[in-house]
């Protein structure tokens, strides 16, 4: 069913949008970064966008309060800005990132300095001395102990200990780490990349010990990307000869890092190795203590990812104990990890286990005390638990798998929903749980941020966006409506479409479909955004999006449908909406092209030799080919391996049908891709060479992923507009 509701509304202004501007983000919306919630409950800190100073403000009425960082008269500090902070455990102490260069898509490397914020009777500040954490080389992932008097780190594949007390003396406490072999306290690519995973170093509560995850990865093959001198920036090292990046990297039924739990006794220097039951090839994703010392929580999962255990292991007799066992028919989503929240009464924890992600409240026995949500809807975040009142705040779509709120529960099971506006809602809560920052947003309403107490009563709006809505009014912007039709199985699918701004029923027009498609992944949302979309609806095309089989908010048989067969369920459905498109009496059926990033570019493909030639042109950028050249996490959590799945493995594969590939195709991808390599795209075209199928491919030296970078970007979508005029437009 088709919802068209925004046709007569369109805006007025003759104005057009420029590509330059959608792609340089002068229509993306305001929004608060980098906000900290202070230990007193009352307050947050906020660090701005110069990075110069961190500001202090309420909580309760959104005004500053004082800045308590500022590089101008903060003294034996060599740097004029900032990128990043944190405060320690007792909120007493500063963490301060500078130089910070970026490793893969979560790690950094930095120069860390502590900025102790003393005070006087009078509540002042008194003391402005910072002090650099390590003068060794840079640092990677820094905690600071629970009292703030020490502070562990990773440098080089080891971990360091600086003590405060002692002069900041650094010593170190692990000696076998070393590149592609050994790493100590922080993850490996695959576990950062899949699992989101940003340091395995824990300290103990009572400040005695330290946990950390160390990785062998001298099994795991090697990976090498070509490096070139390149430009923005430019590497001269490679000026003359070209070089090479070489990592760990796993493919799918390759060998994993071998994992372990160690803890090291602060004052005996005492490492012991946790006697933790994890399958040889299974994974450890994460490490916390908990709020008692003989409490280390250790999860784990196999290496299937359909069986999650949650063990609490004594850090000195290394003893561990099975406290709760989840399991799944197909898989268990990575989002549990983050959910998994301690306090002194319970733990929380998001299962599957009805047919839909849901908030379970547990005790620190591993008892099962209730079932806090339950209905046909998702708990998509907790966000956390008032131990005053015992009341549970979360986030989930309820109503509605393109909208989601901010909930609250109380102990009685009296559900409140607190955010007040229809559409995509997500929250930041004080210490004390007694307010929270909403930002809202929907299809036609850029960012609204504002601070409310937890009845959901707004207290004051802190970003409201006008002068972007006052741009936005000034052109000819084109509408997105959502719209909702079956595919052949039946099922209903959600999408979403804009119209050319110039609209008329009595023309045709070419058809752009934009999608991801990847399992748990949501484009069809009531989210505002002005994109390289939104671009190409203001040039005559009818833009449409639609999420088929496989994504999420729509449960677990929803999304969980494509296990062990990725990539045809989904071409099916892009396959069932173009034909779907193509029906409509204002759509030029023989002009329909298909485009994604990513997963999005593989269901391209696969949209594209499905067997129904229904389009006309596709760009696939920095697209999976064949999952066998993928990584072991991502992969076998949908397909499992290789061995285990071959004709799940040839299915989802595009060179399998692609004798089948119909319309013009252009693929795109960065030569220093360390994510979805180069190689899908290299061995791809030389598939299509050999069947003489033509196409065009396109590549960036030196970019990654996201494929950025001086004028990347804007040179990038340059290139698709026009493949897509010169194929949907002539």
């Amino acid at each position: 069913m088709l919802v068209l509701a925004g046709m007569s509304g369109m805006a007025q202004s003759s104005k057009g949008l420029d590509l330059k501007d959608v792609v340089s983000g002068a229509y993306r919306p305001q929004t608060l970064r980098n906000i900290v919630p202070m230990k007193d409950g009352e307050h947050y800190a906020q660090m701005n966008q110069e990075g110069t100073q961190i500001t202090k403000y309420s909580f309760k009425t959104g005004e500053p309060v004082e800045v308590i960082f500022d590089v101008a008269t903060a003294r034996e500090g060599d740097f004029e800005t900032f990128d990043s902070f944190e405060f320690s455990p007792d909120g007493n102490t500063l963490l301060i990132a500078t130089d910070t260069k970026p490793i893969y898509r979560h790690s950094t490397v930095a120069e860390h300095y502590l900025y102790p914020l003393r005070r006087n009777d009078k509540g002042v500040t008194t003391h402005n001395k910072l002090t650099r954490l390590s003068s060794n080389g840079p640092q990677m992932t820094p905690i600071i102990s629970p009292d703030g008097f020490n502070i562990a780190f990773v440098r080089d594949n080891n971990i360091f200990l600086v003590k405060t007390l002692y002069n900041y003396s650094e010593t170190q406490i692990t000696e076998d780490g070393e590149n592609n072999k050994i790493i100590n306290g922080i993850p490996d690519w695959v576990y950062e990349e899949e699992f989101a995973m940003k340091r395995a170093l824990e300290f103990s509560p009572d400040n005695s010990m330290i946990a950390y995850i160390r990785f062998d990865e001298s099994e795991v093959p090697e990976f090498s990307l070509p490096m070139f001198a390149g430009a923005a920036p430019t590497f001269e090292e490679y000026k003359d000869y070209p070089g090479a990046y070489t990592y760990k990297y796993p493919k799918a039924g390759y060998d994993n890092s071998k994992v372990e739990v160690r803890t090291f006794d602060i004052q005996s220097r005492v490492t012991r190795t946790m006697q933790v039951p994890v399958e040889k090839d299974g994974y450890i994703p994460r490490i916390q203590f908990t709020d008692d010392t003989n409490k280390l929580a250790v999860m784990t999962l196999n290496r299937h990812q359909n069986k999650f255990d949650l063990y609490f292991v004594d850090p000195r007799s290394t003893v561990s104990k099975l406290v709760l066992r989840d399991e799944s028919p197909y898989y268990i989503n990575e989002n549990i990890l983050d959910n998994l929240k301690f306090y002194s009464e319970g733990f929380s924890f998001l299962s599957e286990k009805d047919g839909f992600p849901h908030l379970y409240w547990y005790n620190m026995n591993g008892a099962l005390v209730k079932q806090v949500t339950n209905g046909n809807y998702e708990v998509k975040d907790f966000l956390g638990y008032d131990a005053a009142d015992g009341s549970f705040y979360f986030i989930s779509n309820e109503g509605s798998p393109m909208r989601q709120a901010v909930y609250k529960v109380d102990k009685k099971g009296k559900k409140t929903k607190l955010s007040q506006q229809e559409g995509m809602n997500d929250a930041i809560f004080s210490q004390s749980m007694k307010y929270y920052i909403n930002t809202f947003t929907d299809l036609n309403t850029p960012t609204v941020t504002t601070l409310n107490d937890n009845n959901g009563r707004t207290l004051k709006t802190l970003v409201d966006n006008k002068e972007l809505k006052e741009k936005v009014a000034q052109v000819n912007l084109p509408k997105k409506e959502f719209f909702t039709f079956k595919n052949a199985q039946g099922q209903e699918l959600n999408g979403w479409m804009m119209l050319p701004t110039d609209f008329s029923a009595n023309k045709k027009y070419p058809v752009l479909m934009y999608q991801y498609s990847g399992p748990g992944s949501q484009q069809v949302v009531d989210r505002f955004n002005v994109s390289w979309e939104t671009y190409m609806a203001s040039q005559g095309y009818i833009v449409a999006c639609v999420d088929g089989r496989g994504t999420g908010g729509r449960g677990a048989e929803f999304q969980k449908g494509t296990y062990l067969n990725l990539g045809v369920q989904e071409a099916e459905d892009q396959v069932a909406a173009a034909k779907y498109l193509g029906s409509l009496p204002y759509v030029d059926k023989n002009k329909i092209g298909i485009w994604g990033w990513s997963y999005g570019g593989y269901t391209t493909l696969m949209s594209m030799s499905e067997g129904t030639p229904v389009f006309a042109a596709g760009v696939a950028v920095a697209a999976p080919t064949d999952w066998r050249f993928y990584d072991t996490i991502y992969t076998e959590r949908f397909m499992r391996t290789p061995k285990e799945n071959n004709p799940g493995y040839n299915a989802a594969s595009a060179f399998t049908r692609a004798d089948k590939l119909n319309g013009e195709l252009l693929l795109i991808h960065g030569m220093a891709d360390d994510n979805v390599h180069f190689q899908n795209m290299a061995e791809y075209s030389e598939k299509l060479v050999q069947l003489d199928i033509p196409h065009d491919m396109f590549i960036y030296t030196n970019r990654n992923h996201g494929i950025y970078g001086g004028n990347t970007r804007m040179h990038l979508y340059k290139k698709i507009t026009k493949f897509f005029d010169d194929n949907l437009k002539k």
